[in-house]
């Protein structure tokens, strides 16, 4: 009996071996779980304005929450300092308050006042962590001020993530977390408080991808609202994305002048509405751009290729909606995320 009891190699390896098992297990649940709790909300961690009063602002550096600039402190405190972009409704200048980047956006043209006021007006109504922070504005002088992003429009994001101090952030989980963030804002647009709002200023890529911000933490935020109707189909309320025949593969089919074909010329008056189901359309050729060529990528597109495929539905009610396509996203994040904590593990 004393031999028997005695200590032997193979008494004491097995609980050794369950326990480093049990540590590896618990140690990737407990990344799984962190990773995942990161995508399961749509709170930025980096948005620093959470929490202030309406028509007050925070930018990251500052410690208080700030009421919105008036025209008398625009005039005064906010001085330009160089054009950083134009389009037909806005010029939109890199500038300074009180030590702070901004951005200052001016009316171009008189012609577009009424898509500038929409857009002023969204802006307000929508600020919210996937929304560009609100400064300040003035009605009189068709001007209004919001923070300043360094890393500029989502169409820089492969020359961003090309430089030297970027490059670690160019990885197949950074890509597909700024997937997550787009699809997170279509459906903050698709259920706002200001109703069922459509992305119109995205009849092409290159436009779509003009329409948001990079962030210094490598999120996206929408940042350009001027062209954001309201649909509700239940009362019968469509859009049209602009009084022109739109052509080509990017844009939704419903989008398409339905007699093209007759060789009837376009008419907006006969030319029918859609609704929300046109941004769902658009997912897969944005996200596809987002992915870049990055190791893993071809596994993520091969993930999404089932729900790529119904948001490619010639039907837009066979779509699905955003929120069904951001379920799909972040499992397959997590799941990815997963499996390389446990290949990693392995080795």
């Amino acid at each position: 009996m004393g031999r028997r009891s005695s200590n032997s190699p193979v008494s004491h390896s097995v609980p050794v071996v369950v326990v480093c098992l049990a540590a590896l297990l618990l140690g990737n649940v407990l990344i799984y779980l962190y990773l995942d709790s990161l995508y399961q909300t749509d709170q930025h961690h980096m948005s620093s304005h959470v929490g202030c009063q309406p028509l007050h602002f925070k930018m990251t550096t500052m410690k208080n929450c700030t009421p919105l600039l008036q025209c008398s402190q625009i005039n005064t405190e906010v001085r330009k300092l160089k054009l950083i972009g134009q389009g037909a409704v806005k010029k939109v200048y890199l500038a300074e308050w009180r030590g702070q980047k901004v951005a200052v956006s001016t009316l171009a043209s008189l012609d577009y006042l009424e898509d500038f006021l929409h857009g002023l007006s969204m802006l307000q109504a929508l600020q919210a962590p996937h929304v560009v922070q609100l400064v300040g504005f003035c009605l009189e002088d068709s001007v209004l001020v919001t923070e300043h992003h360094p890393l500029g429009s989502l169409l820089n994001l492969d020359s961003v993530l090309a430089l030297e101090q970027h490059q670690k952030h160019n990885t197949w989980q950074v890509r597909l977390r700024l997937a997550i963030d787009y699809v997170s804002i279509l459906h903050y647009l698709h259920n706002s408080p200001a109703g069922r709002r459509v992305m119109c200023d995205s009849n092409s890529l290159e436009k779509t991808l003009s329409q948001f911000l990079l962030t210094s933490d490598f999120h996206l935020i929408v940042n350009d609202l001027d062209a954001l109707p309201e649909v509700d189909p239940l009362k019968g309320l469509l859009v049209k994305c602009g009084h022109w025949e739109l052509t080509g593969d990017f844009v939704a089919p419903e989008q398409l002048w339905p007699f093209r074909d007759t060789g009837e010329p376009f008419s907006d008056d006969v030319m029918p509405g859609y609704d929300e189901k046109t941004d769902i359309w658009k997912i897969p050729d944005v996200t596809w751009f987002l992915m870049g060529r990055v190791p893993g990528g071809d596994l993520v597109h091969f993930h999404l290729f089932q729900i790529h495929e119904q948001c490619k539905k010639e039907d837009p009610k066979l779509r699905p909606s955003a929120l069904d396509v951001l379920k799909v996203y972040r499992v397959v994040y997590s799941s990815m995320v997963r499996d390389n904590a446990g290949f990693r593990d392995m080795l």
